[in-house]
């Protein structure tokens, strides 16, 4: 795992450039607040019912209600205000956020140490709890929102189900087909969404302003103060309001910190506040309507309506979050956490906008299988909320990380911040853990299964590269050995390596089998830094090793993709263009035997095995073109 940091940190030439959009600021705040805040924004069709009617329910009286208000407000205040907008968003990797850029950050800034194992595994296991929740959004957002037909007519009932797995089926079944047309009409959508939930919040809030009174933090202690127990449960429901608050950090290349921050300051953070103020004055004259209160805001003439808005919203927030499992997993793919996937672009003009036929098939397997099994979203609440606080947990322990070795902060200040974070996330999280025999045992499982095969692809590569390393010739002494003894044919061989020592075994192979050289040889590595994108210059590095030998680097961010016959147009100093038509691609494709020999457990060795065999072709994952490939193959023992 050390070994993966190390190959993310840039050289010490590499010119990284941020991905800071260039757009107005009032366009990109409009996106963030139909892509960022998608998730965040549905939060107010389930949080308080849950608070109320879920696995720990509570009396609906006043107390009750400003209790649970009041945590929300400085639930919302203190994680997403605090936490994510005026101090994790500082942490960008070069415009770029999200646990594998924050990791990639760290590591690059604080080189090899003791602790770069231990922070590469939070990592890492952050990646793999956003799986879980990337599964459990969709199920959970968009079941809430068809449930409101039954407030509108209880005998609508037998068809929320079919409808929710219908609209579900179509949302993964768009995906390859890009998201750009849909994507324009995200921001204007959620603009109506947000002012309808201030619109139905106000209308509520005037028949009891004293609802405002929620902000006094002194409400909560009372709460607290009154039933610990109780009240420590409810937070497992209230943390559901802050569902969504990691994309605000992983969307931030996307639309940029500013414009963020904006949008939520200005028009997200109060729409959502008034919307359950007016959930909370509902509640005080109608105790009844927490079996729905989103919905029953609503005049009874709007509720059809409003069901087919908070549909939509729903929908963009699954997209947001379906959008985001692509990109941690092309960022998991070029960092070396897994192996090469099948990764298509559905854009010609945004390179973010990407689509993976593996992920989205498995993402709707078991949003599917989650609706069926849960079928409802109270019961579907119980499996939310445990991937969320783990993920915002990981992050405070990151965080403190940054401000105490990175940021270097002073310590009174770094160690208070972190000690908050971690103490309000770790409630929440511990609150959270009560719900695992109910169902929050799903997105741990799925977070295991992500995490087996993230770190086994991670050391299985550095096994891998290790023994190649150990049965490795010199390439000083293969050309001295080699020269004036083998035939030379015209062109240009290109042989693949992962590694900038020695020899690679496609080229021995190609001795071993053909006896002949071409006249320019060229050992090609492709490195991925830990930054996401690059620029122009610096992006090769050519080294002459005489006889018609060279070792080339070609450099790219780890949100780009990467084009080999494009890349090497641009090299310079090499005896000539290298152009396509006189190149030829080798290739070095081993088979894998799992041994006795330490490293890994055999049935993770087998795993290994298994991912490299079914691991996206090199040709296509390069764009090499497969006329000009020539693939050798040999055993290798790990």
């Amino acid at each position: 795992m050390n070994e993966e940091i190390d190959r993310a940190m840039p050289a010490a030439d590499a010119q990284p450039h941020g991905g800071t959009p260039q757009q107005g600021l009032a366009p990109l705040a409009l996106g963030a607040l139909g892509v960022v805040f998608g998730d965040i924004g549905t939060s107010p069709l389930y949080a308080l019912k849950e608070s109320f009617v879920g696995h720990h329910p509570l009396a609906v009286d006043p107390l009750h209600i400003y209790g649970v208000l009041s945590l929300i407000f400085w639930t919302m205040t203190l994680i997403v205000t605090v936490k994510y907008v005026f101090i994790v968003m500082r942490a960008d990797n070069h415009g770029e956020g999200g646990s594998m850029a924050l990791l990639a950050l760290i590591g690059r800034r604080l080189g090899p140490s003791r602790w770069t194992p231990w922070i590469a595994m939070l990592g890492v296991l952050a990646t793999a709890l956003f799986y879980g929740d990337a599964i459990i959004t969709p199920a959970i957002s968009v079941l809430s929102a068809v449930e409101g037909l039954t407030v509108v007519q209880a005998s609508l009932t037998p068809l929320v189900l079919p409808i929710a797995i219908a609209i579900l089926v179509g949302l993964f079944l768009i995906q390859r087909h890009g998201t750009a047309r849909v994507g324009a009409l995200f921001g204007p959508v959620m603009v109506v969404y947000f002012l309808v939930l201030a619109a139905l919040g106000i209308f509520n809030i005037v028949r009891h302003p004293d609802i405002i009174a929620i902000v006094n933090p002194l409400w909560a202690v009372r709460f607290f103060a009154f039933d610990p127990g109780l009240a420590f449960l409810a937070l497992g429901s209230v943390v559901l309001a802050v569902t969504g608050a990691e994309a605000l950090y992983a969307d931030m290349g996307h639309f940029g910190r500013k414009a963020i921050s904006i949008a939520w300051l200005y028009a997200a953070f109060p729409c959502l506040l008034l919307n359950y103020l007016g959930q909370g004055a509902l509640l005080l004259d109608e105790p009844a309507a927490a079996a729905n209160p989103f919905f029953l805001m609503a005049p009874e003439w709007a509720r059809l309506p409003l069901v087919i808005l908070a549909t939509m919203a729903t929908i963009i927030a699954s997209q947001a979050v379906i959008s985001g499992a692509f990109s941690v997993t092309q960022q998991a793919v070029q960092l070396g956490f897994l192996p090469r996937l099948r990764i298509l672009h559905t854009s010609a003009s945004a390179a973010g906008q990407i689509y993976v036929p593996l992920v989205n098939v498995a993402l709707l397997i078991f949003v599917i299988l989650l609706v069926l099994s849960f079928g409802s979203s109270t019961d579907l609440a119980a499996a939310y909320g445990i991937a969320v606080t783990g993920t915002m947990l990981i992050t405070a322990c990151m965080v403190g990380v940054l401000t105490f070795s990175v940021w270097r902060w002073h310590p009174l200040v770094a160690g208070g911040v972190t000690l908050a974070f971690l103490i309000v996330d770790g409630a929440y999280f511990a609150s959270n853990a009560t719900k695992i025999p109910d169902g929050g045992w799903f997105p741990l499982l799925v977070a295991a299964i992500a995490f087996v095969g993230l770190t086994t692809w991670a050391t299985g590569r550095r096994i891998m590269r290790e023994r190649l390393r150990d049965g490795a010739m010199e390439l000083d002494l293969f050309i001295r050995s080699t020269s004036g003894s083998l035939k030379r044919v015209p062109g240009t061989a290109i042989f693949l390596s992962s590694s900038t020592d020695g020899v690679p075994p496609a080229l021995l192979h190609n001795v071993k089998h053909n006896r002949i050289l071409h006249e320019r040889n060229i050992i090609l590595t492709v490195r991925t830094q830990g930054v996401p994108h690059l620029r122009e210059e610096g992006r090769t590095e050519l080294t002459p090793q005489g006889e018609g030998f060279y070792r080339l680097v070609l450099n790219h961010g780890f949100m780009e993709e990467v084009d080999i016959p494009a890349a090497l147009k641009s090299v310079q100093d090499c005896s000539g263009p290298i152009t396509v038509k006189d190149s030829s691609y080798f290739l070095s494709r081993q088979t894998l035997i799992p041994s006795s020999r330490p490293g890994m457990a055999i049935w993770r060795e087998k795993l290994f095995a298994w991912m490299i065999r079914n691991a996206e072709s090199p040709m296509e994952f390069f764009k090499l073109p497969v006329n000009r490939v020539v693939e050798l193959g040999s055993q290798l023992e790990i």
